[in-house]
């Protein structure tokens, strides 16, 4: 029996991409069909590396060929991923911009930037990390970094950039590299925004996917001065399940959706969900209150990414320079990964609808 390049991709026209709603051949996310004796090879083009549908994907894969072209023929599929990108005239090689964000200060909102960063990493993409929150940074004790400088580099071009510090897999930046941890900065809003925009323009960032922004908590001149002079992809609200932290990230949500600002909200985490203890892991104990994450997005109409447990080994990760996620064996750091998973989802639907 031969074997054409038009069987293969007919049958592959039956699969559907779950999230676009259309099949692969159309989205073009089919590349390289090769057909040799008793065996064909392709390409599957996910729109990023942390497809939580992947193995989904390729089964599917499978399957139509066996029903579409031949059961026998053995079928060789590189699952390979092009990170999709929204426009982008300033910062070129940056394809998504996202933005870690809370209406209030305490619940997490570091750590979850940071972890996200790492999971995102972890599935192969190209991804860095600045620190915004330029009152607070807290990115140098996280990951380790206490007394690091970036150094300078010169560009072909002749230009003198930032080198962000490069530390498991990920580009680093913050304003905690360049002060004093032991000092406060007492800097007015033209200062903070002056700051925040050499960060974003004067570092050397290089080719990403994915650069995370952790943003200060609250509603400011650095919220607006990011999403007013940068191509952001979107914005993470992360909440606790309390009613003081939900009345604080809908203002967050509100601003996000003003006028002049415009920033597509990803999804709503929900961090300190429920406290485990070590020695009973199987216990949950919701001390903030069940599911107020949940019912913000709901409520607003935001996809909910996910849930992350009040738990001291994250605490710990976080104060030893070693966030939790990069510990393969716990379960919370396959939860940071899930989630990470459904926000490159969110990213990959809204480029494409």
């Amino acid at each position: 029996m031969t074997i054409t390049k038009e069987q293969i991709l007919h049958a592959l026209s039956h699969v559907e991409e779950p999230d676009l709603k259309k099949d692969l051949v159309t989205l073009n996310m089919i590349q390289n069909i090769e057909i040799l004796p008793n065996k064909i090879k392709f390409d599957v083009i996910l729109t990023t590396p942390a497809c939580p549908l992947k193995g989904h994907i390729e089964h599917a894969c499978r399957n139509a060929i066996a029903l579409f072209v031949s059961k026998e023929v053995e079928v060789e599929i590189n699952m390979t991923s092009r990170v999709t990108s929204v426009d982008n005239n300033q910062l070129k090689g940056i394809k998504n911009i996202i933005l870690v964000s809370s209406g209030k200060g305490g619940v997490g909102k570091s750590t979850i930037a940071s972890n996200l960063a790492l999971a995102l990493a972890s599935s192969g993409a190209k991804t860095g990390l600045l620190d915004a929150d330029i009152y607070g940074p807290s990115l140098p004790i996280m990951f380790g970094l206490e007394g690091a400088r970036p150094t300078a580099v010169q560009l072909p071009d002749g230009s003198t950039k930032i080198e962000p510090i490069e530390k498991f897999g990920l580009k680093l930046l913050s304003i905690g590299f360049f002060t004093d941890p032991n000092q406060p900065i007492p800097w007015r809003g033209p200062m903070a925004t002056s700051a925040i925009k050499q960060l974003f323009n004067d570092a050397d960032w290089g080719e990403l996917d994915y650069l995370v922004v952790d943003m200060p908590p609250g509603t400011g001149d650095i919220h607006i001065t990011v999403a007013q002079n940068y191509p952001v992809a979107g914005a993470v609200i992360v909440t606790t399940p309390q009613q003081v932290a939900l009345a604080d990230a809908i203002k967050g949500i509100g601003m996000y959706r003003m006028e002049g600002v415009k920033v597509p909200i990803l999804g709503i985490i929900e961090n300190m969900a429920y406290f485990t203890p070590a020695e009973l892991p199987n216990n949950k104990y919701y001390i903030f209150g069940k599911d107020g994450g949940k019912r913000l997005a709901e409520e607003n109409k935001i996809p909910f990414l996910g849930e992350i447990p009040l738990v001291k080994s994250i605490a710990d990760a976080g104060d030893n320079g070693f966030p939790i996620v990069l510990d393969q064996d716990d379960t919370v750091s396959q939860a940071y990964k899930e989630i990470a998973g459904r926000l490159a989802q969110e990213l990959s639907i809204l480029a494409n609808g």
